[in-house]
């Protein structure tokens, strides 16, 4: 799973940060923060628990989890882009949410080993140059039978869903992403990267690829317009 060229991922999301919280709301409908809270659900986390937030961007995953894991709990939001966790830490103020920001890349995380009980990514995945290495870090900073959990694009396989999805992200996702943020060609990256990224099985093996994960499932979303994943920590 090589990805992209790192230097140009935070240049273009630099250029998203202050727009990127209305392109997404107005592309998905406000869906991706029941995604969101799906996978928070789905990962077990509670009062108390720890939990690291990879490619944070403007925060969305933090906050959920620091709703659950409460005020006795510590979630941790990371990018490796400034301007994203510029905008993520005004959210948190305006929100009275005790989340802390760090700047650093998924690829070499600044914290021991089984830090977390948690460490989880939102749509960042397919964007980090190696991924396999991103989520074997995130496996080690998790504590032994600690979950690591992934949200991140699919292909539809339903016949009539994978048509009319296809349509729209071919023709309005980056005419209607550009329009709102100014900035089309991160929006034909969005689907060009969607397009390429591995799911269902195949993203379960680059999960034990990794060495530092276990047990990995998935559970689909929208027919396979996203997937969830989930693993353990060895």
């Amino acid at each position: 799973m090589t990805g992209p060229d790192a230097d140009r991922i935070r240049s273009m999301f630099s250029t998203l940060a202050r727009r990127y919280d209305r392109a997404n709301t107005v592309l998905s409908a406000g869906i991706h923060h029941l995604w969101r809270r799906s996978m928070v659900r789905w990962s077990g986390a509670g009062p108390g628990d720890r939990v690291l937030d990879c490619a944070t961007g403007t925060g969305d995953l933090a906050f959920a989890f620091k709703r659950v894991v409460g005020d006795e709990g510590v979630v941790v939001g990371m990018d490796f882009c400034e301007a994203m966790l510029d905008v993520a830490q005004q959210k948190a103020r305006r929100r009275g949410l005790d989340v802390r920001f760090e700047a650093a890349d998924v690829m070499s995380l600044p914290h021991d080993t089984d830090s977390f009980d948690f460490a989880a990514i939102a749509f960042g995945i397919r964007n980090v140059s190696d991924a396999v290495q991103g989520l074997r870090e995130m496996g080690r900073v998790t504590r032994p039978d600690g979950r690591v959990l992934v949200l991140e694009f699919g292909q539809v396989e339903a016949p009539v869903l994978k048509q009319v999805y296809n349509l729209y992200a071919r023709k309005f996702l980056p005419r209607i992403g550009g329009w709102v943020t100014g900035h089309r060609r991160a929006y034909d990256y969005l689907k060009a990267s969607s397009s390429r990224m591995e799911c269902r099985e195949a993203f379960l093996a680059r999960m034990a690829e990794t060495g530092t994960l276990k047990d990995p499932e998935y559970r689909p979303l929208m027919g396979g317009v996203a997937f969830m994943y989930r693993a353990r920590s060895v």
